[in-house]
């Protein structure tokens, strides 16, 4: 089997939320996804906890690409993100975002990845694999409805793939 990608969602941390989009997109895409996924589900929405624990998972695994997920209740399509930022330093994704999503149906490319957990996880993430192989990219989640989740399963999907034979 090939080294492994590891991808993260993290739990719902709004009362009016109950579930968060990253991981409901997870659990609808698991059975479609290569066999060599490997998932750290439910990341807790803490500035310092979420990076420690990826990092951990990335240490231990040594996944040649990771794919961090969050929710954006406010984006309307999937959104990739081209860097994390910490201050002034910013730090951009190896990865060509515009070849990545070429096949897809209605992603697009977000200079913007926020100023709350989910920046400071891609930041940190960034960071860590800065002198290594592996990859790794930010994606943010709309809410999924009845009538996007066709596409946003399908665009995930074939983000993953891509990612999953270019690395």
């Amino acid at each position: 089997m090939s080294a492994p990608i590891l991808i993260t969602s993290f739990r719902p941390w709004k009362a009016h939320q109950g579930l968060n989009t990253s991981d409901v997109l997870l659990e609808r895409v698991a059975a479609k996804l290569p066999q060599n996924a490997i998932f750290l589900r439910w990341l807790p929405v803490n500035f310092d906890l979420a990076p420690m624990q990826v990092i951990n998972h990335i240490v231990q695994y040594r996944p040649k690409a990771v794919i961090c997920c969050g929710m954006a209740e406010m984006r309307q399509t999937l959104t990739v993100e081209q860097w994390g930022t910490h201050g002034d330093n910013r730090l951009a994704t190896p990865i060509d975002l515009k070849t990545l999503i070429k096949n897809t149906i209605h992603t697009h490319i977000s200079n913007d990845a926020g100023n709350f957990v989910c920046n400071r996880l891609y930041y940190r993430v960034l960071r860590h694999l800065k002198q290594q192989s592996a990859a790794a990219l930010f994606v943010h989640v709309p809410l999924i409805t009845p009538a996007n989740h066709t596409v946003i399963e399908f665009d995930f999907l074939k983000i993953v793939d891509h990612l999953n034979s270019a690395c």
